[in-house]
Parts: C-alpha cells; structure tokens; sequence
C-alpha cells in the first residue's frame, strides 16, 4: 500500500461549531419561513354563507325532532301537556341560537365573532335554557 493513499482517507471528520451553529440558523431560518401565519378570511363569499345556510337548516330541522322527543319524554313523566310543549319550544330556541352562534362563527370569525353578534345569541340561549327547566318542572 502507498502511504499517499493511508494519508488521503481522511474518513468521518467531525463540524466545527461554528459550523453547527450556521447550520442551526439556517434550519431555523427556513422553518420560520415555512410556517406562516394564517390569515383570518374578512370577507365571506356567498358560497360560505350558502352552506351556512344549508347546515343551519339541517339542525333546525333535527332540532325539531329533538324537540318532539323531549316533549314526549316530558308528557311520560307526568307533566302537563301543555308545559311540555312550551319546555320542548324553549328548548329547540335554545339550541338554535347556539348553532347559529357557531356556525356564523365557524364561517367567518373576523366578521361574526363579536359581542354584536354573539351576545344576543347567547343571551337567548341563556334565558331559553332557563325557562326550559322551568317549563319543565311538574
């Protein structure tokens, strides 16, 4: 063997650590870079707000369902048909004004989530809540 080529095979060589730390700046560098912020949609196509729509129409509907159930439940348990009815009424206000609350938010919270919007709806919630454990009672 010649000893140019023992001489030659230098094999792993360890970075120097200002190496190591330009390469760290470079990774974190790029990885700030990549993940950006994402940016809050101010505007809402007519798109969004007719699949808002749609879903809101699909939940009064099933929250009508949930409506008739708990009425009935009501009426089972002794309660007069009447306040049944009216709990089971003030309970669908109840859930229809937190799905409104969400999915106006969901769509658009730039535009939707302020105290305008989501306070009333949740103030109905609250008394509609209330007034359905009233109705309820015996």
């Amino acid at each position: 063997m010649p000893e140019s080529s023992a001489n030659d095979n230098s094999g792993f060589v360890i970075p120097q650590a200002n190496e190591n730390a330009q390469q760290a700046s470079n990774q974190t560098a790029q990885t700030v870079q990549s993940t950006e912020i994402p940016t809050v949609q101010e505007d809402t196509g007519s798109r969004d707000l007719t699949i808002a729509g749609g879903v809101i129409i699909v939940l009064l509907i099933a929250f009508f369902f949930i409506k008739q159930g708990y009425s009935n439940s009501l009426v089972k348990k002794r309660v007069s048909p009447g306040k049944a009815s009216m709990a089971g009424w003030w309970l669908f206000i109840c859930l229809a004004s937190i799905a409104v609350a969400v999915v106006l938010t969901a769509v658009n919270p730039a535009k939707f989530l302020s105290v305008l919007i989501v306070g009333p709806l949740g103030f109905v919630a609250l008394v509609s809540a209330l007034l359905t454990f009233k109705s309820s009672q015996a």
